[in-house]
């Protein structure tokens, strides 16, 4: 079989301690699953359930990778992220054997064109705009879980030139890794490089030109990124 033009090459983000990469398939993100950030976005978490959206697979950018700010938008966001990574596909998925689909964790940082997603949001319309355009997802080395489990706890802190911005416990998720997990696949089959960002604490802010943004999740490293020039 021949294509009409050179098909792009798979999308894939470091491993911990391997020189290998991990390919990306699709990437799913939860929203508002911390209750201090779904009340300063001005939603009751008690009554909300888990929603999704997703991000291209393209969207990835490594760690230290200079990212340009964005077009079209004059508040753009970064959200601190623990990112599952999906090792074994399923769907109806029991949540009690949701983690053994699990291949590994990452830190992740959501970035946000926060005025186009919240004008969408007005209008009830898509997210695509604020949180799917080119290289919103910084995505860390994934650790697999045979060297760090299934973290369900543990600090998650994010600065932006030192300056500490959120900082919140993994154990504050509203939906849990394995409920997330089933959840989703209810809803459409997961296989093997599928990516789950699983949420934001409070304290989601804006960056500008100049400005270095770093996450960090107990166990799980670091990541940096610097903003450069708008694009």
């Amino acid at each position: 079989m021949s294509f009409v033009f050179t098909p792009p090459q798979p999308s894939d983000v470091a491993v911990h301690g391997s020189d290998d990469r991990l390919p990306v398939r699709r990437i799913f993100c939860v929203g508002r699953n911390y209750a201090a950030h779904a009340v300063e976005m001005g939603k009751d978490p008690d009554r909300d359930p888990p929603f999704f959206f997703t991000k291209p697979a393209d969207a990835v950018v490594d760690t230290g990778e200079t990212i340009a700010y964005p077009p079209q938008t004059e508040n753009f966001h970064y959200e601190a992220e623990l990112v599952v990574v999906i090792g074994g596909g399923g769907k109806n998925i029991a949540e009690e054997n949701a983690l053994d689909h699990v291949w590994g964790y990452a830190i992740g940082n959501d970035l946000t064109r926060r005025d186009l997603q919240l004008e969408a949001r007005e209008k009830g319309r898509p997210w695509d705009w604020g949180k799917a355009f080119d290289r919103s997802a910084v995505i860390g080395q994934v650790y697999p879980t045979a060297q760090v489990g299934h973290p369900s706890k543990g600090s998650i802190r994010l600065t932006v030139n030192g300056e500490v911005k959120q900082d919140a416990d993994l154990a504050e998720l509203i939906w849990s890794v394995p409920e997330v997990i089933s959840i989703l696949s209810h809803s459409m089959e997961l296989r093997p490089g599928d990516l789950i960002m699983t949420g934001t604490p409070a304290g989601v802010g804006p960056l500008v030109e100049g400005d270095t943004c770093r996450v960090e999740i107990e166990g799980l490293g670091a990541i940096e990124t610097p903003i450069g020039p708008r694009a």
